[in-house]
Order: C-alpha cells, then sequence, then structure tokens
C-alpha cells in the first residue's frame, strides 16, 4: 500500500492519483456515502461523463465490471472490486440549502468542526485547490449508496444499502485529478448527519490483462479502453506517427 487517509464524516480530500494504481474506498460504519469526482491530470478539460458512462453501459448503476469514461469517450477508471454490488451515479451531491433544511442550520462560527458540510461547499473547494473552477462543477459518483425506480421513474432511496466493512475498488486507467466528499446521499430520508469514516488507500495496480473483465463487460468497454491506449501511445511516446 502506498497511500492511506481517512475521511472524518463531512470531511474532503483531492489529489493527484496517478496511472496503474488501485483506490480502494471502505466504509466505516453502515450506509455510509462517498461523493467523487474525476478529472484527466494532465488535460483538464477532460473529465467523467456520467451520461457517456451510463449508455455506453446500458446501465444506471455501477459495480464490478463497470467502468468510469471520459466526455472523450475514455476510460478514466475501472471497478475491479466490489462488496456492495450498486452505486449510485445518477443523484448528484447536496448542496447548503439542502443540508440546512433536512440536519438543521450550523456554522463554522458556532459548531466548529462539527458543523454540517455540504457535497457542494466541499466539491468547491477542491476544485480551486486543484487548479479549477467552481464553473467546473460537474457530475459525481456516490458509492456505498442504491436508489431505485419505479414504472414512472420516481427515485427511493435504499437506507442503509451498504454495511461496516464493505468496499469498492477502482484501477485508474489514466492520471487523475481525484475529488472526493464524505457527506450524506441527496437522497437520503434521514434527518440525522451521518458520522461514519470512509478509509481510502492507494496501491499498485497490476497490468490490464487480456481477458480483463472490464475491457471485456461490453464492446462500448473495448472501444474506450482502445481510445485510452492510443491516446497514451500517441502523447507519451516519442517519434514519428506514420499513416499507412
Amino acid at each position: 500500500m502506498k497511500w492511506r487517509h481517512t475521511l472524518q464524516a463531512g470531511g474532503k480530500w483531492s489529489g493527484i492519483i496517478r496511472k496503474g494504481s488501485l483506490i480502494k474506498l471502505t466504509t466505516n460504519g453502515s450506509g455510509g456515502n462517498l461523493a467523487f469526482m474525476l478529472f484527466h491530470a494532465n488535460q483538464k478539460e477532460e473529465r467523467y461523463s456520467m451520461p457517456d458512462t451510463l449508455k455506453a453501459q446500458h446501465t444506471s448503476k455501477l459495480t464490478t465490471g463497470n467502468v468510469l469514461m471520459s466526455d472523450n469517450g475514455r476510460v478514466m477508471a475501472s471497478i475491479v472490486e466490489d462488496t456492495v454490488g450498486w452505486h449510485d451515479p445518477v443523484s448528484s451531491y447536496t448542496t447548503r440549502e439542502q443540508t440546512d433544511k433536512k440536519y438543521g442550520e450550523t456554522s463554522f462560527q458556532n459548531q466548529l468542526n462539527e458543523w454540517h458540510r455540504s457535497s457542494e461547499e466541499n466539491f468547491a473547494i477542491e476544485l480551486i485547490r486543484q487548479g479549477f473552477e467552481q464553473k467546473d462543477m460537474g457530475p459525481v459518483v456516490n458509492v456505498f449508496s442504491k436508489v431505485g425506480y419505479d414504472t414512472n421513474g420516481a427515485m427511493t432511496f435504499n437506507s442503509n444499502h451498504s454495511k461496516d466493512g464493505d468496499y469498492i475498488v477502482l484501477r485508474t486507467e489514466m492520471d487523475l485529478v481525484f475529488l472526493c466528499s464524505n457527506t450524506p446521499h441527496p437522497l437520503n430520508p434521514s434527518t440525522v448527519y451521518p458520522s461514519g469514516l470512509i478509509h481510502i488507500e492507494v496501491s499498485d495496480a497490476p497490468p490490464v490483462a487480456k481477458n480483463d473483465p472490464c475491457v471485456n463487460h461490453c464492446e462500448e468497454n473495448k472501444r474506450a479502453f482502445e481510445n485510452t491506449w492510443d491516446f497514451e501511445l500517441l502523447t507519451t511516446t516519442s517519434g514519428t506517427l506514420v499513416s499507412q
């Protein structure tokens, strides 16, 4: 293991995680939620695309075998392990207004570190820290959370979907700016602000094999990996490209 960090309830973190890494996210407590955003570390205009990710893989949930695609049709990260089986890529993040309405108004001036942070504020701070602007706020993945849909399209939050010790492992397929926030899911009906920890561990990933489940999950995944590998060859290998 290269690095480990624990996020307290309401905590946030961002940093660059290099290609060929494993990011293990573990919940310490039931019903946890971690929202995260992804950007290409070397081409910051390239970022995670929720519509491309879901459309290409014909899904509204994420689990082992799925990948997170960029708006350039490349694979940013792959889900190589998952004990939960369902993670929510649809429901966005909490705002200050939602947080105050559901959990009561708090402020750092009055509650110090016990105040109730929102995902929106956490991401705004970390975006600026990583050289972005607030206009770069984009879609997130909410891991450890499940949202169901009825025949009319209404969304229902599944309470206590995850349990203590559940984890998901992402494999980075490019250098990434990873931004995350240990804040409540926006559809969680509980009026008690969560107190669970989230552990982040980064280690080296083995090389991607030809029979890799994420590569071979569907034809769209395979094409996205090929786009990623071609881009890497053109941007990291010296020499002249010859058309044939």
